[in-house]
């Protein structure tokens, strides 16, 4: 049998780190293993009921059984204007400042393609979303760490990077509520970077995916386009995903500097006609009827979050603060590396965890711990990671 060689851009690719932790799951379950899955990002809940009756009403109509427009159907960009206008008082113009995506994630990776030239500079933050790097593997850019440290709130410090990274970086990600440490951001420090990004000619990436998961005073996260200035450096990128838990619709939006939109959608134009049009008239559904099922789900976030705030206490963990997001920030015992610790917890007591040291190098020492399993099942996650902490 013939083997052809891949290309170059295939071989930059790094591992994809969630599907390396999904093939290792299902390995464990395969051989009859009693796992709690707590490491994965997927939501749990199902759609809400209306947004899948308006989906499938919509999937009659003989118009979306033809290609959608390239760029998506009008009245969704200005579902998403109105979306941000009622959300966060931001007016966007919906022809120009928003644009349709199949999901985050692949809009994600095709803004590194859009902006960056082989050699040229992005911030990533670390420990941070890996598929960040995906997209700068297939640019053939470099990247260029901004450590989230505990001691700035996982804020990064822009004062720490030296004149050469200054006039290299082109494009920057940020991602608040932040994933993996569950962080937010403050007024303050978006300010701070606009400011940051305009002096150095850099393009500002907000990955706003858990914008409508927010706990204690941050019960509204701060989206990166109600400060001054964001629209003229950058983009705030928005998934269905979180908010509505549509995760398996793939559908998303980019909205901001006009023109990282027009580049948005030409890049797309090349890699896609368009979502499915019921699928887009669902999501317009979602953003413009009943928010009630936003605020439902909030509130189970929050009470999963507050189970094992209380019982990390208990067991006597150290816990980072998480102010938003699903995820929760855990330090390992002493003596563990993060993923020797993962692979002890599954070994000895069926917990899968997602170690640190696949998000950054300054993962290092945490565990990613997800709020998407049942109370019943947190309890009992709880009560192994007390046995565990007996044995050792």
């Amino acid at each position: 049998m013939r083997n052809f060689p891949q290309s170059e851009t295939l071989k930059r690719l790094p591992d994809q780190f969630f599907a390396k932790l999904v093939k290792k799951l299902n390995t464990y379950q395969e051989k009859g293993y009693d796992v709690i899955n707590l490491g994965q990002g997927n939501p749990d809940q199902p759609t809400p009921d209306h947004i899948v009756q308006s989906l499938q009403k919509a999937a009659e109509n003989p118009v979306y059984h033809k290609y959608s427009p390239f760029q998506g159907f009008d009245y969704l960009k200005e579902a998403v204007a109105q979306f941000y206008k009622r959300e966060y008082n931001v007016t966007l113009d919906p022809s120009s400042e928003v644009a349709i995506m199949f999901g985050s994630k692949a809009g994600l990776v095709e803004l590194s393609q859009c902006f960056l030239n082989p050699g040229d500079m992005a911030l990533v933050p670390d420990p941070g979303y890996p598929d960040y790097w995906s997209g700068l593997a297939i640019a053939d850019a470099v990247m260029k760490s901004l450590p989230l440290l505990q001691e700035n709130d996982f804020l990064p410090d822009y004062n720490g990077l030296d004149k050469e990274t200054l006039e290299k970086a082109k494009l920057m990600f940020l991602n608040y509520p932040n994933n993996p440490t569950g962080a937010v951001a403050s007024e303050e420090f978006f300010k701070k970077t606009i400011e940051f990004a305009d002096q150095n000619d850099i393009c500002v990436v907000h990955d706003f995916a858990y914008g409508a998961i927010g706990f204690d005073d941050h019960k509204k996260p701060l989206s990166f386009m109600q400060v001054p200035g964001a629209k003229d450096i950058g983009v705030e990128i928005y998934t269905m995903s979180k908010t509505y838990n549509m995760a398996g619709w793939r559908v998303a939006f980019a909205v901001g500097n006009p023109s990282v939109v027009e580049a948005i959608e030409k890049i797309q134009d090349h890699y896609y006609v368009s979502l499915f049009g019921a699928i887009q008239e669902a999501t317009a559904t979602a953003l413009l009827d009943s928010q009630e099922s936003v605020k439902e789900l909030r509130e189970t976030y929050e009470s999963r979050r507050n189970i094992l705030i209380d019982g990390f206490k208990e067991i006597g963990w150290e816990l980072m603060p998480c102010k938003g997001s699903f995820f929760v920030w855990l330090k390992v015992p002493e003596g563990f590396t993060s993923q020797s610790f993962a692979d002890e917890l599954l070994e000895q007591v069926g917990l899968f965890v997602a170690p640190g040291i696949g998000f950054g190098a300054y993962g290092e020492g945490y565990v990613r711990i997800g709020l998407n399993n049942s109370k019943e099942d947190l309890h009992e996650s709880l009560q192994r990671f007390k046995k565990f902490h007996q044995q050792y």
